[in-house]
């Protein structure tokens, strides 16, 4: 990635995860963050490791629910005021919400995963594309999933709103390509984050260690992947080497997507 001058991105869900891991990976090449998360202690704390591993990193944090259109609009008018400019966004905030059947599934829990993981990324895109369209330049990356190319058993909701994230990518980057701005999304497959330890517990609260080696064994890699692997692929889309990949979605499961008939 070019370091010739101090860029700016905008990180959401950055306090854990694969947020965490891309902004240490867009901190090691002295860019300025404007990290944003719900949780305001874990988020503090981001701050902290990152800064004490790259001191010399501009670091600005905001505590938002993504799912609010209002604190979404405010964190990018921050990072504007803040910064001067966004040349990259990293719309990553996420949850999988619970793991049931169609008919069983939790309408209240069902809604929560809609606000958040498709609401969210729309209102980021809403409010950063603007300011990426005036500056005639911009790299934004959507966390899709590959529950977002396929169909995963007991997660309806999730899955319908990381195919749509598939969606909204594509029509962002038809619309916006012109302006020299680049959308794409990652498809993540199971990547050892808090939220797929989670899962895990989810499919076995006696042993979720057992349930994590069990799904290990379907990939062709017989491993699950670590959130600095999605990092690297996020710290290149978000670069100006990645000029010509628009409106794709990218899977990053070690193959997994590919097998015909696994569930």
């Amino acid at each position: 990635m070019d370091t010739s001058k101090n860029k700016v991105f905008i990180i959401t869900g950055a306090a854990m995860g694969l947020g965490l891991a891309a902004a240490k990976e867009l901190a090691s090449k002295r860019f300025y963050l404007t990290l944003v998360d719900y949780n305001e202690k874990s988020l503090g704390e981001a701050k902290a490791a990152i800064s004490h591993e790259f001191p010399n990193v501009k670091i600005y944090t905001i505590v938002a629910d993504v799912s609010d259109e209002e604190a979404v609009k405010n964190y990018v008018e921050e990072t504007v005021k803040t910064f001067g400019r966004i040349d990259g966004f990293y719309n990553n905030a996420g949850i999988e919400g619970r793991q049931a059947g169609i008919a069983e599934y939790d309408i209240s829990v069902f809604k929560k995963v809609i606000d958040i993981n498709l609401m969210g990324v729309y209102y980021g895109l809403r409010y950063v594309l603007p300011v990426m369209k005036k500056q005639q330049y911009g790299r934004i990356v959507n966390v899709a999933s590959v529950g977002g190319i396929r169909g995963v058993l007991n997660q309806m909701p999730y899955v319908a709103s990381k195919h749509a994230v598939s969606g909204m990518t594509k029509n962002a980057a038809l619309k916006y390509g012109r302006y020299g701005i680049t959308t794409n999304a990652i498809a993540p497959g199971a990547i050892l984050t808090p939220m797929v330890a989670e899962a895990f517990k989810q499919v076995n609260p006696d042993n979720p260690k057992a349930a994590e080696t069990e799904y290990a064994q379907h990939n062709p890699t017989k491993r699950l992947g670590i959130p600095g692997e999605v990092a690297k692929v996020v710290a290149f889309l978000l670069s100006e080497d990645a000029s010509y990949v628009n409106g794709q979605t990218i899977a990053i499961d070690g193959g997994e997507s590919n097998i015909y008939g696994n569930v």
